[in-house]
């Protein structure tokens, strides 16, 4: 079973204190859903005075709470969560991106399919807690640790999607495509269980998009990037996406070398190159896109592509700041993603979005007051509704017709008491801290009720016996 049942009548109404829906904090609403899971409408707090709710409607208190849309990650990498504090030296990680994959492959080497599982729910689990209920799972651990592919060519995915289903969120599995280590460079031993040829990478994501298609499980295409997949694979990947319906996603202009690569293989950068193929449109959203020129924004502006922003891991691996100020003067939707889950706090990618940029500029609420739109309202809004667009997800807003997918969050908790109505979303969005978030619902059923979910110490137990086993085996020589 996908969601714990607790034998829920036709319909649940959620009564918290105070719910966040169109734009706007609303004092003692409450939110109607369906036995499908999805939102029948926000019941304005004066219908409380009447007789009106029906006996088939349970009403569940959450007294002291605030209502607010589940997150969205759209950018995932679950296995790397083994990384975490693993490379935060010199001597451990390097001095930059490239000496920090040397873990990176470690970790990806190291994992047999059920390991992979138990990987996946910390992760997974982790993002639940702080109230995310979609995760979008950009997976390109493909093969055997030599290379050679499994009976089954999707063995290392099953255990992610089970994961997701165990902690009880939404995922959106990105199968990656990987075909080199770039441009002019030799074979890198690290990468041998991410590669497979477009045939067999075709072939695969075509039998778990057969197996994966409903509104709790479903595939997307990835292309890792230009630099580990050329053009002529790209375009093949890019049809099976349009004709499929399947969001398309890449790693696009992370770091310069990146780009340099780019121009000398194709005589363009990364997104002038997709567009002249046509590859830029409403499904595509490029990763983190941080050294972009002003006329790449144009192009992913005219064609209504989207941009996934991971700035927790960006900080992290010194990429760059992602310029969000000129992005988002052009209209392009920003989500966020946790990446290599340096850190796991939607709220904190979405204030370091803005930190960034003061930090850059010496000002403060850059972002605020661009279309008119207030910046706890847009910073919210890329964390949830953008994200949930990106992955192709029906989520994100507190509407009639959407997922019943949110959080609640503690009123009286430390990180934001004392709070008024009218600042009680910025209060959140630039205050909050993950131990505030109380329950998870996704489809209108509990994941996490008052703080527990119910597999945590299983879960944990069982992720520190893989960590164990990972890191007691020596490491890939650094490339």
């Amino acid at each position: 079973m996908f969601f714990a049942d607790f034998g829920a009548p036709m319909k649940t109404l959620f009564q918290p204190d105070y719910l966040y829906s169109a734009g706007r904090v609303q004092a003692g609403a409450g939110l109607l859903v369906d036995d499908q899971g999805k939102i029948v409408r926000v019941v304005p707090s004066e219908e409380f005075n009447r007789s009106s709710i029906s006996t088939d409607t349970e009403v569940v208190a959450l007294r002291g709470k605030a209502l607010l849309p589940g997150f969205v990650n759209v950018h995932s990498h679950a296995f790397q969560r083994l990384v975490r504090g693993r490379t935060e030296s010199r001597r451990t990680g390097g001095p930059d991106f490239w000496s920090w994959r040397a873990a990176m492959y470690h970790a990806a080497a190291s994992l047999s399919p059920e390991q992979m599982y138990h990987v996946a729910r910390v992760a997974f689990l982790e993002m639940a807690l702080a109230g995310t209920t979609t995760v979008g799972e950009f997976h390109y651990v493909h093969r055997t640790p030599e290379g050679k592919p499994y009976p089954d060519a999707n063995a290392m995915a099953h255990p992610i999607v089970s994961a997701a289903e165990s902690v009880g969120i939404r995922i959106c599995l990105l199968r990656a495509a990987y075909r080199r280590a770039g441009y002019g460079l030799p074979p890198d031993p690290g990468q041998s269980r991410f590669l497979e040829s477009t045939e067999e990478f075709l072939a695969n994501v075509s039998e778990l998009h057969r197996q994966y298609h409903s509104s709790n499980a479903w595939v997307g295409v990835a292309p890792h990037s230009v630099r580990a997949v050329p053009m002529d694979a790209i375009e093949p990947i890019a049809a099976w996406a349009r004709e499929h319906h399947s969001p398309l996603h890449m790693h696009v202009s992370e770091q310069p070398a990146e780009i340099t690569a780019c121009q000398s293989e194709y005589g363009a950068t990364p997104v002038r190159l997709l567009a002249q193929h046509g590859l830029l449109d409403h499904r595509f959203t490029a990763v983190h896109a941080i050294h972009l020129d002003r006329e790449e924004m144009d192009l992913l502006a005219e064609n209504t592509a989207n941009i996934c922003a991971c700035p927790t891991t960006e900080r992290n691996l010194g990429d760059g700041i992602f310029p969000a100020r000129a992005v988002m003067e052009r209209g392009i939707p920003v989500a966020f993603g946790s990446d290599s889950q340096a850190q796991i706090e939607p709220l904190e990618d979405a204030r370091e979005l803005e930190y960034h940029l003061r930090l850059q500029h010496r000002q403060r609420s850059v972002l605020d007051g661009i279309d008119g739109q207030e910046l706890s309202a847009r910073l919210l809004r890329c964390a949830t509704v953008n994200g949930a667009n990106a992955l192709g997800c029906d989520a994100g807003e507190m509407q009639p017709g959407q997922l019943a997918d949110f959080f609640t969050a503690d009123m009286n908790d430390v990180s934001i008491v004392g709070w008024g109505i009218e600042d009680l979303l910025s209060t959140i969005v630039f205050g909050m801290r993950t131990a505030a978030v109380t329950d998870v619902c996704v489809g209108g059923k509990f994941t996490v009720r008052d703080h527990h979910h119910p597999q945590q110490q299983e879960i944990l137990r069982q992720y520190q016996e893989v960590a164990r086993k990972v890191w007691s085996t020596p490491q890939l020589a650094s490339k």
